[in-house]
């Protein structure tokens, strides 16, 4: 038995031998229209025409993979589904619908080589189900896929920025700070350095902006860095500053345990943190000048900074190394770029109805360096060539919401694959 999805699909787009239509009463059959999927309540395909006989009816169609389902899912006492006019089922049970419903069964009627191949890509355990044959598909078609599945990745990101923009009654320096902070924290830290950004806001951090210190002992405070005992005069200088305004502001470290394992030193928590410290010593409403900034160049000019010169000799507080000047670098910078900056504008852009700003963060995803990662990694070695930020975005939300929860059906590249199975 076959996804009542899938059976959609083949009706969405006529996958199916179409020569001596009839009902299952007999009557001949002729699909002129199969209507437009729905995806709201109702009907599954709306505003259909079809010719029985000698008569053409206009309305909608329902589907099901057994006709029976047509009385359990209570369909005969739901107004929404008076206007129905045909029945397509995968297999006729011999259910009379009320109104006599033509019903079309199309389990005869169908390619086994499209149904293989399907099932196939369901039970497959690999990178994406369809990667040994993707490169098949026409390049035009991964072009406007490519781009749907960026704008697709936005908007999602802009819930998002919405969200924070409601917590922070509308305060777009605040929602940013956030983020960037989450985003400093890389995958593995980012909860811990969202909370950290939430218990510190901005607010409160313009009136230390001009002393690093300052800031370095707060944001590693709250991390829960400065508990130990220390014997370096720095160290030990940031624990009286932070003991001085923890007592002040009422400040408690935040509840997350800082991650280390697996991490090259110059992503080491600490690290992060005296460079957030330094972006904020540095910056004055970053986020408006950024808005400001047509050139991706100098957002970029804009967030790589170099940490204290005490962490020219440290990657974590309590151990000294050799000498190193911890600069944020082109990658990390991107990064920031790809998932903090490019988000927050977008969602401005759209919030406001102004264009210019969703138009220019396309452009700089298009000259920005492609993400490397595992997902941009397995897609190289596929062959699917991926060129920018602009690219390896599209890959990784292909990746994540379609290919690992099988949406083969709702995907272009998949749909193409599967009319050259016919």
């Amino acid at each position: 038995m076959i996804s009542e999805r899938l059976l959609q699909f083949i009706w969405q787009f006529q996958y199916f031998n179409k020569s001596a239509l009839s009902t299952t009463a007999g009557e001949s059959l002729e699909i002129i229209h199969p209507g437009t999927f729905n995806t709201n309540q109702g009907p599954d395909f709306m505003e259909a025409r079809i010719r029985t006989g000698t008569t053409v009816w206009a309305g909608n169609i329902e589907l099901h993979t057994v006709s029976g389902l047509w009385y359990t899912h209570k369909h005969h006492v739901n107004e929404h589904y008076k206007n129905v006019i045909l029945h397509v089922v995968w297999q006729h049970n011999a259910t009379e619908l009320p109104g006599n419903i033509p019903v079309l069964c199309l389990q005869e009627r169908v390619s086994k080589i499209l149904l293989q191949q399907y099932t196939d890509w369901l039970n497959k355990p690999a990178f994406v189900p369809c990667g040994e044959q993707m490169n098949t598909v026409k390049r035009i078609v991964w072009i406007t896929w490519k781009e749907r599945l960026l704008i697709e990745r936005l908007q999602r990101k802009t819930e998002q920025v919405f969200s924070h923009l409601q917590q922070n009654q509308q305060h777009w320096e605040e929602t940013f700070w956030r983020m960037l902070a989450r985003n400093f924290g890389i995958k593995v830290n980012a909860e811990a350095f969202e909370a950290i950004a939430r218990t510190l806001p901005v607010t409160l951090l313009a009136r230390h902006k001009k002393q690093l210190q300052q800031l370095e002992a707060l944001l590693l405070g709250q991390a829960g860095l400065l508990q130990e005992n220390a014997v370096d005069k720095y160290v030990i200088m940031l624990q009286k500053e932070y003991r001085f305004y923890q007592r002040k502001y009422k400040l408690e470290p935040v509840h997350h345990k800082l991650q280390f394992l697996r991490m090259r030193p110059g992503s080491f928590p600490a690290v992060r943190l005296a460079q957030l410290a330094v972006l904020i010593h540095q910056s004055e409403h970053l986020f408006s000048k950024i808005k400001e900034t047509r050139s991706v160049q100098t957002v970029k000019e804009l967030l790589n900074v170099t940490a204290g010169d005490f962490w020219h000799y440290h990657y974590t507080l309590d151990k000294a190394s050799a000498y190193k000047p911890k600069k944020l670098g082109d990658a990390m910078t991107d990064n920031i770029i790809i998932n903090t900056v490019v988000p927050v504008l977008f969602a401005y852009g759209q919030l406001h109805n102004e264009d210019m700003y969703k138009e220019r963060v396309l452009q700089w995803l298009e000259i920005l360096s492609p993400e490397k990662n595992a997902i941009t990694t397995s897609f190289s070695k596929l062959g699917c060539v991926h060129r920018n930020a602009f690219d390896s975005q599209s890959l990784i939300e292909l990746k994540n919401n379609y290919c690992d929860v099988r949406k083969c059906l709702d995907c272009p590249v998949g749909n193409a694959i599967l009319k050259q199975a016919i």
